[in-house]
């Protein structure tokens, strides 16, 4: 006997058999032991997670010569025949091959007819949305009022494309995409049916590479096993599908956490001499990324993962949940725009640096010298640092009684600090800030600053950006700034001055209006527009 594939050896032959999909079978299942039955089905979602399948199953729940019930015998020549496909009144079409209105037409002549040998005759149209406006107007009459031997069972990948009028007539299943680690566990089933030795780290690639199909990773496991000689081995299945080796990624992703840029274009030579997909390397990156969020919030999802859990909790340590955010987002703009790049190796580089260049903002920096208009002079911050070793920072609003003694000298030493509204922007440059903190304090106003309390107002379209970690920062950042301990006041309210980034922006627009008047009242540029006609290029002037 010829070698039969997996994806058709172990194709599911009745509800129990079914991996996943609990939410549809649950339904059918019900209304077959209830005797509610609908006269037309349709089954929706991606390739390979078994609409198909479950047609036929439910063809063979309504043909079985035992009776109607959800759990056919398999065994009676009903049942036998519509496994091996040639029952006669199960009618199988493909409607991307017959999309004309003369076909459907001819296959509803025989509508009326009463079914040859089964209960009721079945018709499986498959890719339904493939066909055009004049055969779902053909359908549609049919499926309004089909005879009682009838029953129709469709499936699409992409049921968006039926008209309303269809849809309004049929019972819809949405079939779910299979999860990695279900797939992963049914082709370790059947490999230990098959008696075929097998790598639990080779199962888990496979499934990611299926993307939810499970018939996509049966026909990958077939491959894999030809491919390893009768084996699944995570290597070849590794080099089966041109992945990157996870030792590789593990050690680009090592360095990119620790700021190394030598080791950053190190890894990605050692990846360029591999041939890979570089941007199947950026997608590995953005789903790592996506597990140690998940770590981060969720630490118990770290040894559910697929991946190396230590490597997850290592990774999830090191970075703080602000930077995975940042890398994730980089990635993904990065991923993307890589077809745009000259080639992807570069743009690839590219999303690497980019990312390298927020890790180099997150190193300790040298502590700014004050603005100007009242603050302190350096002289009086390195003689207040000298203070500070010797007497510790009490903050204002959480004094106890005890302390009572220091706060005087620390409420002096804040009042001399006088900070405008005007003063806020260059401020805010000077301050030791980065990344969604910085971004906070660009978006604020200044309020007031008395008594060691800073307050500041934020606009209600950026409140997402209040969150507890940036608060932090920003009072941290002031507090190092000013030389004494302060409590950070933030009020959701309409702006009364200008934020830093409203200020830049004004300031920008500005230049760019000086420098086009510039341009437009030089005696040059009259006498070409004069003597040859010349226009300026709207958009072309930038300031210097």
């Amino acid at each position: 006997m010829s070698y039969q594939v997996l994806a058709r050896k172990w194709r599911p032959r009745n509800f129990e058999q079914m991996v996943g999909q609990t939410h549809v079978l649950r339904g059918l299942i019900n209304a077959l032991d209830q005797d509610r039955l609908h006269h037309a089905y349709l089954f929706t979602g991606t390739r390979g997670v078994g609409k198909t399948t479950l047609a036929r199953i439910l063809a063979k729940c309504l043909n079985c010569e035992t009776g109607v019930s959800a759990k056919p015998c398999g065994e009676c020549s009903a049942c036998q025949e519509i496994d091996e496909g040639r029952f006669i009144d199960l009618i199988e079409v493909d409607a991307a091959s017959r999309t004309k209105v003369e076909d459907t037409r001819e296959l509803l002549d025989n509508v009326q007819y009463a079914p040859t040998r089964g209960r009721y005759k079945v018709y499986l149209v498959d890719e339904v949305h493939m066909l055009s406006g004049h055969s779902f107007n053909a359908l549609l009459k049919t499926l309004e009022e089909p005879p009682p031997h009838v029953k129709f069972l469709l499936a699409t990948t992409d049921p968006q494309k039926l008209p309303i009028t269809i849809l309004s007539r049929c019972l819809q299943f949405n079939l779910k995409r299979m999860s990695l680690q279900m797939i992963a566990g049914h082709l370790q089933e059947i490999l230990q049916k098959e008696q075929i030795p097998a790598e639990e780290s080779a199962l888990a690639e496979l499934a990611r590479a299926a993307d939810g199909s499970m018939r996509d990773a049966l026909s990958l496991l077939d491959q894999a096993i030809a491919f390893g000689d009768g084996e699944v081995r995570a290597t070849e299945v590794g080099d089966m599908l041109g992945s990157v080796p996870r030792e590789h990624l593990y050690a680009l992703l090592s360095s990119l956490v620790s700021a190394d840029a030598a080791g950053v274009m190190q890894s990605v030579a050692r990846l360029a001499e591999q041939a890979v997909d570089f941007e199947g390397v950026l997608a590995d990156i953005i789903s790592l990324l996506h597990r140690v969020a998940l770590a981060q919030t969720m630490p118990q999802t770290a040894d559910s993962s697929n991946e190396d859990p230590n490597l997850i909790k290592q990774l999830a340590g090191q970075l703080t949940p602000e930077a995975v955010q940042l890398y994730y987002q980089v990635a993904l703009i990065g991923r993307r725009d890589l077809p745009l790049a000259p080639d992807t190796k570069s743009g690839f580089e590219m999303v690497l640096l980019r990312m390298l260049s927020f890790q180099v903002l997150e190193q300790p920096s040298q502590k700014p010298v004050p603005v100007s208009g009242g603050a302190a002079s350096v002289g009086q911050q390195a003689g207040r640092r000298d203070v500070e070793k010797q007497q510790p920072q009490v903050s204002v609003q959480n004094t106890a009684a005890k302390d009572v003694d220091t706060v005087p000298a620390i409420v002096d030493e804040c009042a001399a600090v006088n900070i405008s509204a005007t003063d806020w922007p260059q401020l805010v440059k000077n301050l030791d800030l980065k990344g969604v903190a910085l971004a906070l304090a660009n978006n604020c106003s200044f309020r007031s600053y008395e008594e060691g309390v800073l307050s500041l107002v934020l606009d209600k379209q950026h409140e997402q950006m209040r969150t507890r970690n940036a608060e932090q920062k920003l009072e941290k950042a002031f507090s190092e700034y000013t030389g004494a301990s302060v409590s950070l006041r933030m009020e959701i309210a309409t702006h009364q001055a200008e934020t830093p980034y409203q200020v830049a922006d004004r300031t920008q627009d500005e230049r760019q209006r000086a420098a086009e008047q510039a341009i437009e009242s030089d005696d040059m540029v009259q006498a070409l527009k004069d003597s040859f006609g010349a226009k300026i290029v709207p958009g072309s002037i930038k300031p210097i």
